[in-house]
């Protein structure tokens, strides 16, 4: 059974969670601090998280990051919850290593939507080729490693699936919205592409000598990103 940890201060938001997710099959978990979600993950790695990005103490940019930062977890899909207009978390908590995320207050139609999204995009994963090599850039989907030269860097599991995607489309300028529907699993004319311009942002900064002037992820101005082959 899929488990998914959720994590808020809010006592009833974690309810309206756990009695939505649950009823769609999942084992739920909850964590009111990112103290004690972190001491969670640890005991026992869930499938999913779903974490406010507001928490006294240990927020929840502070739990993504750290998440991010050990090997073990590098892979695990994290869904941040965010206020509506908060739209600086959201370029802070995808640069903190998000997959993606859901604002407040959220339909649970759309919660349930991005869950399932993300859970589909895990178990294709898993059926994919290990290596692909193109441009100088090796990445290996087993460990989401990507080496460029003598380097070989870390990535997350959605810089992973968006580096893959654009590899296995070499000379093709995609749109964000193509790469929304390919990579993060969304419904045609839906998802922000802000989400694909903080991801790209995010595999330059890791890949690329120069993050301001791009050799392999090009921006092809009006139409979207490309790497050449």
């Amino acid at each position: 059974m899929t488990y998914i940890l959720t994590v808020d201060d809010e006592v009833e938001v974690l309810g309206t969670l756990g009695r939505a997710l649950g009823r769609e099959g999942y084992e739920i978990g909850q964590a009111t601090s990112g103290q004690e979600a972190w001491y969670k993950i640890m005991i026992r790695r869930p499938d999913l998280v779903i974490l406010d990005i507001t928490m006294p103490g240990m927020d929840g940019l502070t739990l993504c990051r750290q998440i991010r930062s050990d090997n073990r977890f590098i892979d695990l899909p994290v869904l941040f919850l965010t206020a509506h207009d908060k739209t600086d978390d959201v370029v802070v908590g995808l640069d903190a290593g998000a997959d993606d995320y859901v604002t407040k207050p959220f339909e649970l139609t759309e919660l349930k939507a991005r869950v399932r999204a993300l859970m589909r995009r895990i178990r294709r994963d898993q059926d994919e080729e290990p290596v692909i090599q193109i441009s100088g850039v090796k990445l290996d989907s087993d460990t989401y490693q990507v080496s460029v030269g003598d380097r070989v860097v870390q990535l997350t599991a959605t810089e992973h699936r968006l580096l893959r995607y654009l590899m296995e489309h070499p000379n093709q300028a995609l749109a964000p919205q193509r790469l929304l529907e390919a990579v993060w699993d969304y419904p045609p004319n839906t998802g922000d592409p802000d989400l694909v311009r903080a991801h790209v942002r995010n595999l330059r900064a890791k890949i690329e000598d120069d993050s301001e002037s791009p050799r392999f992820i090009r921006t092809i101005h009006g139409v979207g990103y490309m790497i050449a082959s």
